[in-house]
């Protein structure tokens, strides 16, 4: 292996430095909690705008119609 010039060593360094500090921006930017709410919200938005989202809402919504009034009637 040839041996490098300080000047060489030290580009290497910078360069590293610089996609270190490129990967840990990007790593800040993608684990950040407002982004990662954001993006579960438009998920969730999304899924619920399909024919299968839908259908599910309206599941859900009817089983919780259906406990309300069984609790009621056992009252």
């Amino acid at each position: 292996m040839p041996e490098r010039s300080a000047e060489e060593i030290q580009r290497d360094i910078e360069r590293s430095r610089e996609q270190l500090a490129g990967a840990v921006d990007q790593l800040a930017y993608r684990t950040s909690p407002k982004r990662v709410v954001d993006n579960a919200k438009q998920s969730v938005v999304a899924r619920l705008k399909t024919p299968q989202g839908q259908a599910a809402v309206a599941v859900v919504g009817g089983l919780v119609v259906f406990l309300i009034v069984r609790r009621f009637r056992k009252h």
